[in-house]
């Protein structure tokens, strides 16, 4: 899930050595990985490379791709934009979504498909995936890795493994666009992303009356007392990076909404996280976020939202002429960070479509620590 989706952007990022990222925790392997990588590091701090010198646009766009091609999680279009914020590079939801738009879905993995990450550690690793990538003419093979060479010489040798059905060819996409997808409209002009790999077609469009709530314990409240009604789109606002604080994921409900046979029957929108682990028509990131009178705080129950994952849109039929009469009837809602580390934090975090970041990023700085 989110784990192994990040681990993977780990080795396509350039970052991990080629299959260090994808081997399971008890397999003795990884103590050899362990070892290598120190060597690795002190032969890097010789070569002066530094992750800087790694993590470049293009590197991203790789990570990317590796993440729509495997169906991975959708909070990878939160941390992708941060790391980049780190890098000082503009890097935000909407160009994720962009890639995931264009890149094929090859990698059959839970929770959407039949394999788990292990078994793409032994059909062939990350290194399997990127390779089809590759030769399929999606990766940026000229980026450097933290082996002193590209990605494509890291995948020279790596040779295609026929007796597998783990990962397919480009040609042979389970879908010709990623398992994850961006949407965008006036419930989320800046965005918001979902996962739909292992969904048919036909199931990636939704339309029904709100649910709201204004909190994620309300929201399963009503779930595990069954007063919801099938049809009805669940909104979960005031989670996000300053509403939450700190953005948590949803998956409570959404697993008590598999649970009761209600997956694919309702569709559930926040301004937080979901897990890698997430099944069902479950959209997050919905921003602006509530807590700053994002459009999703201006909801009412009963309000028609039409989700379209194939267009790519989530909007609420309602003018703008109504949002705006009602913005100006919304009040801020008191947080119950008033003290301490998520007091601190509410006040300095920025927005889920540029990673929700807490400070100015590798763009504003004036002096690198490392040349000190």
């Amino acid at each position: 899930f989110t784990a192994n989706t990040m681990a993977t952007v780990s080795e396509a990022i350039g970052l991990a050595r080629p299959y260090s990222a994808g081997a399971p925790a008890p397999y003795e392997i990884r103590d050899r990985f362990c070892a290598a990588a120190g060597e690795k590091v002190m032969e890097l701090i010789a070569k002066n490379i530094r992750p800087r010198d790694i993590v470049t646009r293009k590197a991203l766009e790789n990570a990317a791709m590796t993440v729509a091609a495997s169906g991975g999680s959708t909070n990878a279009a939160l941390h992708l934009p941060a790391i980049a914020h780190e890098a000082g590079i503009k890097f935000d939801l909407f160009d994720v979504a962009e890639i995931f738009k264009r890149t094929p879905y090859i990698a059959d993995l839970k929770p959407g498909g039949r394999y788990v990450a292990k078994d793409m550690f032994e059909a062939g690793g990350i290194p399997l995936l990127m390779k089809a990538l590759l030769d399929g003419g999606y990766l940026h093979g000229d980026c450097l890795t933290v082996t002193g060479r590209t990605i494509a010489e890291n995948l020279a040798k790596v040779e295609w493994n026929p007796e597998q059905d783990v990962v397919r060819l480009t040609t042979d996409p389970i879908t010709p666009t990623g398992g994850v997808v961006g949407l965008k409209g006036n419930l989320a002009p800046e965005g918001a992303i979902v996962k739909v790999a292992g969904m048919a077609a036909d199931r990636q469009v939704f339309s029904g009356p709100a649910r709201v709530f204004d909190n994620e314990e309300a929201c399963f409240e009503a779930v595990t007392k069954r007063t919801y009604k099938e049809g009805e789109v669940l909104v979960i606002r005031y989670e996000g990076p300053k509403g939450g604080p700190g953005m948590r994921e949803m998956l409570s409900t959404t697993a008590a909404l598999y649970g009761q046979g209600m997956g694919d029957k309702v569709a559930l929108i926040t301004d937080g996280r979901f897990s890698g682990a997430t099944r069902g028509f479950c959209i997050g990131h919905v921003g602006p976020e509530a807590a700053v009178g994002g459009p999703i705080g201006l909801l009412r129950d009963g309000d028609v939202i039409t989700i379209d994952a194939v267009k790519g849109t989530l909007d609420v039929a309602l003018s703008d002429e109504e949002l705006a009469a009602r913005r100006t009837e919304w009040k801020p809602r008191p947080s119950t960070a008033t003290s301490g580390y998520l007091w601190k934090y509410a006040q300095g975090v920025g927005p889920a479509v540029d990673g929700a970041v807490t400070h100015p990023g590798g763009a504003h700085e004036t002096t690198s620590y490392a040349d000190l």
